[in-house]
């Protein structure tokens, strides 16, 4: 009865959001408990919980109205996919606010496949999800589940420090998971130039072995072959070989292929065959989460207050930001003491000097203008300009992105009286990212500015 109940609620909600949405968040959830008085929902992961907690319970709700079910409390709960180990947390009708619990980490069991180079802590269960790298997490499990098959090569682009390393070994844990037999390689490109060196100058055999007999060929920071022309020659014959014969190619850079210099014309086509899609640098809400999870996982809550100066203060880089946490998290271990902002501020002071706490309206506004070679007061103003209307879309979805102002405050910034414009242009940019490439770099391309 829960599985047909649940079924019921996921097809009428599949209906009504976007597809990645659906499978990011919707997906892998199952109802586990059902009584008069509380729905239990499991989802895979704390990020997901905050987002059901947050953004879906309302929508999850109308639903389950509608399917005659309609309970007192409806409750989220992290299931592990080894343990089944879970954590809880009651929301009502009302409540708006999640609290973060402690999080059980999966150890996912993965088999030893000879000299595949992951790194098992890489995991699609340990990745946090937001809007900044949504589409690529949707795609790489779709590779995952299918590998050869759908998206062949999967190109994943984005700087330094936003995730792709952990995301592409993700893939291959996956699928070695679920295939104990496949084989699987991953390697950087910098090993790839030199056990090609070793071939080429010293018929060093093994090489077309090692590279052509895979299943799935994983090869980070592919940017370092540019310029490197028999390198290049060699990578090409081995991607043929692969792509021939329905092996999966999966390939990390830090720029999309067309801007890769003095990559070759064939490669950079063949690059492209597939999906090329970018991970972006992380949102507030999921600046929040990577601090709450990164917490839990060292068993530490850590207030709220304290999640937000570190997701306000390092905006542009995980690594920056795990790296902070870290040295919050061992200076209060060795004091025993709880940390706090007044710990992490005497502690990053340093990075509130290199990186601006807050951006303003302004700001937002007068770079959007900038990078769109245009005046601010034209983004300010009422013309209807194809060249002014979507930098003016653009500075509004930042000022909702960045900011987290209402609705009418963004109106007001840009000299307006009805809200309904903002509205409409920031929900039609969210869009434009899933699809569109060029706003997607546009809009990245003007982060990197607001925080340089």
């Amino acid at each position: 009865m829960r599985d047909t109940l649940w079924q019921s609620v996921l097809g009428e909600i599949e209906l009504s959001v976007s597809h990645a949405n659906f499978t990011t968040w919707f997906k892998h959830t199952r109802l586990i408990e059902h009584t008069d008085e509380r729905i239990t929902i499991a989802v895979p992961n704390i990020f997901a919980k905050r987002q059901f907690e947050v953004k879906f319970n309302n929508q999850v709700r109308e639903v389950l109205t509608k399917n005659g079910v309609d309970p007192v409390q409806i409750r989220y709960t992290v299931e592990t996919t080894a343990a089944k180990k879970t954590i809880s947390r009651e929301v009502k009708p009302e409540q708006s606010d999640a609290r973060v619990d402690q999080l059980v980490t999966p150890t996912p069991t993965i088999a030893k496949t000879p000299a595949t180079s992951l790194n098992k802590r890489y995991t699609f269960a340990n990745f946090i999800v937001g809007s900044s790298n949504d589409l690529a997490y949707t795609a790489c499990q779709a590779v995952a589940a299918s590998p050869g098959i759908k998206y062949n090569p999967l190109f994943i682009y984005g700087g330094v420090g936003l995730g792709k390393t952990h995301l592409l070994q993700a893939v291959g844990n996956e699928i070695i998971a679920h295939q104990p037999d496949a084989r699987v390689l991953y390697v950087s490109s910098e090993t790839f130039v030199n056990e090609f060196l070793e071939h080429v100058r010293f018929k060093k055999k093994g090489f077309s072995d090692k590279y052509r007999n895979v299943d799935v060929l994983i090869i980070d920071d592919i940017q370092f072959i540019a310029g490197k022309e028999a390198t290049q020659e060699g990578f090409f014959h081995t991607f043929n070989a692969l792509h021939q014969s329905n092996k999966q190619i999966i390939i990390g850079s830090d720029k999309p292929p067309r801007s890769i210099p003095t990559l070759t014309e064939r490669l950079r086509s063949r690059f492209e065959w597939g999906m090329a899609i970018d991970i972006q640098m992380p949102d507030f809400e999921t600046r929040c989460a990577i601090v709450e999870t990164k917490a839990s996982l060292s068993g530490i809550t850590i207030n709220r207050e304290t999640v937000e100066f570190l997701a306000n203060n390092i905006k542009t880089n995980i690594r920056e930001l795990e790296g902070a946490l870290n040295q919050l998290l061992a200076y209060a271990e060795m004091r025993g003491i709880d940390p706090d902002v007044s710990i992490a501020e005497g502690l990053l002071g340093n990075v509130r000097e290199s990186r601006p706490r807050h951006v303003t309206a302004k700001q937002i506004i007068d770079k959007t203008a900038r990078h769109f070679q245009i005046e601010s007061r034209e983004i300010c103003s009422a013309r209807r300009d194809k060249h002014i209307v979507v930098p003016r879309q653009i500075a509004m979805y930042l000022l909702r992105s960045e900011l987290h102002l209402s609705f009418p405050r963004i109106a007001a910034e840009l000299g307006r009286k009805d809200h309904t414009t903002a509205i409409h242009s920031v929900e039609k940019i969210e869009k434009s990212i899933k699809l569109d490439l060029l706003i997607r770099e546009q809009i990245n391309d003007i982060r990197e500015k607001l925080y340089a």
